[in-house]
């Protein structure tokens, strides 16, 4: 199994343990001191019963307030009450004392001849339902009626009254802002009118808009486009910048450009042809040519009406070039290279190609010319820009505040007019406001209330119960007298090894019988018989013989009792046990044998005799007993140093030697006797030793170094919930008891 396991299953087990032991020891409590119940019962119901004959008849009287039922008037919503606390606010009004204040003043005047009476107003809302249900009790009948009827009253009253003061004090508020709004919107106007005249606003706004800004995007739009033409001026080449200039040709993908601008120069392409365009002669005095470009297919628009100047000479330089080398390739077909015709085309060809590239140079420097022409038209541009930019901004800055100001004074303006509409409202629905709460029933004429004695003593005899059990309690917290295995576990932290079961003493003068062999007595002999296992198995230092010592923390705790059974039960179980009196100043164990008290162990210490002269041999097989002897004058002087002494004189002869001592508190032997043995059994009489005085005599025994071998719990409730033996009664056969 899992240790956390085992823990929390541990932990669960003393918690039921602890909640039972709690249980049983409230069950004991209560039977224990049950007249304690009936005592504080019985005079709760005397105070109860004299109190009752003291009072003097009482009256009721009853009434019931609702809701008003109110009309949907316009402007009669602005009075209103709390909803969320609504009810208890009213509950609470009725009850007040400005109310009672009013009502005692109002009978005073009204009935001077009636003496007032207390009288007590309770108010409760009924279930499920808007009424207030008022009851008024009091001992005169016509004063607790009049009283509850004016309640009634003068709550209404007071709930006008507060209405007429929430009405006031808010108008005269609102009054108060208005006149300051009224102060307000004057010294806007007036700062309207200052600020129109001191800017010429009205100039500023000509036609409804701002000229400085229309202006602004004017110029704005014409730098944008002196911008995009610089831009295509020096991106486009110059057919394709001659094209976008006429819209005659379409732009050639191997078109040429300036030297300046790239740095081979491309001559034209004589095999392509512009699209769209007829070739026409380009030298009228070459007639061969003019007539091969009549018979052509091709026809050359009059470039001289589309382009002027260089322009125009360089696209017709193009053409005729263009023409010449069509008529060159045709003639070809034909006539060899040396013709003197193809020489002569060839000739024209280089010559218009020359006057070509002139044409084109000029072209370029013409449009070098218009490119710069062009930037200065930007710059220019854009310093109108900035300078306009300033006069924009200056005049939206004008309009904007100018705007500002008529905004503000628009403002006050309508917040004025909100405020006066409200004032009047507020006028026209304090006259018209109705009331939230009105009387439903008027209050009944006062009835003498029933006898109330059975409730009088039900309440007094509950509360004297209730007495009675704080009193059991109380007495519960300051008791620390264990009752059980368990909190006698948890209040001394020393190992329990055996429980006696209490038996009712028949004969208070012989006191309980000692175990005999064949003792009927089944939970008491297996309750020895469980602590001898405990005693005989416990782990012991080297050595033959065990010396131990049966105290207790006070007298009364049984420990002669539990030491003299304890001894008897070894010797049944076949051990040699010498049990010893050890108690010199009250020593009784030779009264429970029936023996002569002396000699004994006194005599023994003080060497008046030897050890084996004083021990007596009992009835019981293996038991001998020696007594106390005479009271000495120091008994804790010869336990102190004659005991080690005894011990060795004595060794080998028993297996056990159970001394029976005084306790431990009540006198200084057992702190001097018990360091000389093997160990201490320590006697705890269940519901009788204190907690405190066990806890004291355990410190008192481990300062000596003692060695505590464990606890004994003595007289331990048969059918209490740890004791197991009275479980298995089946088991209480003559052979089992006579183990």
């Amino acid at each position: 199994m899992d240790l956390r396991t085992t823990q929390t299953n541990g932990g669960r087990s003393s918690s039921a343990a602890r909640i039972l032991d709690q249980v049983h020891r409230y069950k004991r409590l209560i039977g224990a001191h049950w007249w304690v119940l009936l005592l504080t019962s019985g005079l709760s119901l005397g105070v109860g019963w004299m109190f009752f004959r003291r009072e003097a008849q009482s009256f009721i009287s009853l009434g019931r307030m609702t809701l008003n039922v109110k009309l949907a008037i316009p402007n009669a919503s602005y009075y209103t009450d709390d909803l969320n606390n609504f009810f208890g606010t009213q509950v609470e009004l009725m009850q007040s004392s400005t109310i009672r204040k009013r009502v005692s003043l109002r009978l005073h005047e009204e009935i001077p001849s009636v003496h007032p009476v207390p009288v007590a107003i309770q108010v409760s809302l009924s279930p499920k339902a808007s009424i207030f249900d008022l009851r008024a009790e009091g001992t005169n009948a016509d004063y607790v009626h009049e009283y509850l009827q004016d309640t009634m009253e003068e709550y209404v009253k007071l709930k006008r009254e507060l209405l007429e003061s929430a009405s006031s004090v808010t108008t005269s508020g609102l009054k108060k802002e208005r006149d300051r709004m009224r102060d307000q919107l004057k010294e806007s106007k007036e700062a309207v009118f200052n600020y129109q005249a001191s800017n010429s606003v009205v100039f500023l706004q000509k036609s409804g808009g701002n000229d400085a800004a229309d202006y602004l995007a004017s110029l704005n739009r014409e730098l944008t486009g002196r911008q995009s033409e610089l831009k295509l001026l020096k991106s486009l080449t110059l057919d394709q910048n001659l094209e976008r200039q006429q819209g005659a040709f379409p732009t050639s993908s191997t078109a040429q450009r300036h030297p300046a601008r790239q740095n081979s120069t491309n001559d034209t392409d004589a095999g392509e042809t512009p699209s769209n365009a007829a070739l026409v002669p380009a030298n009228a005095d070459d007639n061969k040519a003019a007539n091969m470009a009549n018979e052509s297919e091709y026809r050359m628009p009059n470039v001289e009406g589309l382009v002027n100047g260089f322009e125009a000479a360089y696209l017709q330089a193009k053409q005729q070039i263009v023409l010449l080398k069509a008529q060159r390739d045709e003639l070809s077909e034909y006539m060899l290279p040396k013709h003197p015709d193809l020489i002569v085309l060839n000739d024209e060809i280089e010559r218009q190609e020359r006057l070509m590239r002139i044409f084109q140079d000029q072209s370029w420097e013409q449009i070098s010319n218009h490119e710069h022409i062009v930037e200065a038209e930007i710059i220019a541009l854009q310093d109108q820009v900035k300078e306009w930019e300033v006069k924009a901004e200056y005049t939206s800055k004008k309009l904007s505040e100018f705007d500002a100001l008529k905004d503000k004074a628009s403002r006050l303006q309508s917040m004025g007019d909100q405020l006066e509409a409200t004032i009047q409202t507020l006028d026209v629905d304090k006259g018209i406001s109705q009331e939230s709460v009105a009387i439903f029933e008027s209050a009944t004429p006062g009835l003498p209330i029933p006898g109330k004695l059975p409730t009088h003593l039900a309440a007094a005899g509950f509360l004297g119960f209730v007495l009675g059990l704080g009193i059991l309690l109380l007495r519960h917290q300051l008791d620390d007298r264990p009752g059980s295995l368990t909190e006698l576990e948890e209040l001394l932290g020393e190992p329990v090894l055996g429980q006696i079961p209490f038996l009712k003493v028949k004969d208070k003068k012989m006191g309980v019988p000692l175990i005999q062999m064949d003792d009927d007595r089944h939970m008491l002999v297996e309750s020895y018989s469980n602590l001898r296992s405990a005693l005989v198995f416990k782990e012991w230092s080297a050595g033959q013989s065990k010396s131990v010592v049966v105290t207790s923390a006070a007298p009364g705790d049984g420990k002669s009792m539990v030491c003299a059974n304890l001894a008897i039960s070894l010797a049944h179980a076949g051990a040699r046990v010498l049990l010893i009196d050890a108690d010199l100043r009250r020593g009784q164990m030779h009264k429970r044998f029936s023996i002569p008290d002396h000699p004994g162990l006194a005599e023994v210490l003080a060497e008046k005799c030897a050890w084996s002269e004083a021990v007596v041999h009992t009835s019981i097989p293996n038991l001998d007993l020696l007594p106390c002897g005479r009271p000495p004058l120091r008994p804790a002087s010869l336990l102190i140093s004659r005991t080690k002494l005894l011990l060795e004189q004595m060794a080998g002869r028993y297996d056990y030697y159970l001394f029976d001592s005084a306790p431990v508190l009540a006198a200084d032997d057992v702190s001097s006797l018990a360091p000389q043995v093997d160990g201490v059994l320590m006697v705890i009489r269940a519901g009788s030793t204190n907690g405190r005085y066990a806890r004291s005599a355990l410190d008192l025994l481990h300062l000596r170094k003692v060695n505590v071998i464990g606890l004994v719990f003595n007289a331990v409730a048969a059918n209490a919930r740890e004791y197991i033996y009275y479980q298995y009664n089946e088991y209480s056969t003559e052979a089992s008891t006579s183990s």
